[in-house]
């Protein structure tokens, strides 16, 4: 298994993938990983993981250090994708932080019913939005311990 390290982004909105990107280089988020790769849907997201469609050549056994998965995205919603991930015992342990635009109480509890590590209010305010993306960013990739990939796999094969 390579070091490599990536973060999945799950944003259908182009200019909030791009302000998003835009505040992890600014504070330093893009030096601490090999890349970030973006999905525009529920499919994407889930194409990424098995290798398909625009992700077709990636290598499927480096994992994200964490998904930031919006739930309003189109193909397949949010939650449907995160039920998903924690099915699959190759990326039930995978830190998925939903950040979305709803404040709502029910999408709140639907999220961590789903399995969701952390529910995050994207701010409406740009530097509330940039300070919550640059503290998130250094919590999962900084503070963090994920589980060792050799250790999923060994649970997978047990």
């Amino acid at each position: 298994m390579s070091g490599e390290r990536i973060i999945l982004l799950v944003e259908d909105d182009e200019d909030q993938e791009i302000l998003a990107l835009r505040v992890f280089e600014k504070n330093g988020i893009m030096g601490e990983v090999d890349e970030i790769c973006v999905a525009r849907n529920g499919v994407e997201a889930l194409d990424f993981f098995e290798g398909r469609g625009k992700f077709e050549n990636r290598d499927t056994s480096i994992l994200p250090e964490f998904v930031l998965l919006d739930l309003d995205i189109p193909k397949i919603d949010g939650v449907e994708v995160l039920e998903r991930l924690r099915a699959d015992p190759r990326t039930e342990l995978i830190p998925v932080v939903i950040f979305s635009s709803s404040d709502d109480r029910r999408d709140l509890l639907e999220g961590y019913r789903a399995g969701a590590n952390s529910y995050i209010t994207k701010p409406a305010n740009f530097a509330k939005f940039s300070e919550a993306m640059k503290q998130m960013g250094w919590y999962w990739l900084d503070w963090n311990e994920t589980p060792p990939m050799e250790d999923v796999e060994e649970a997978i094969g047990d």
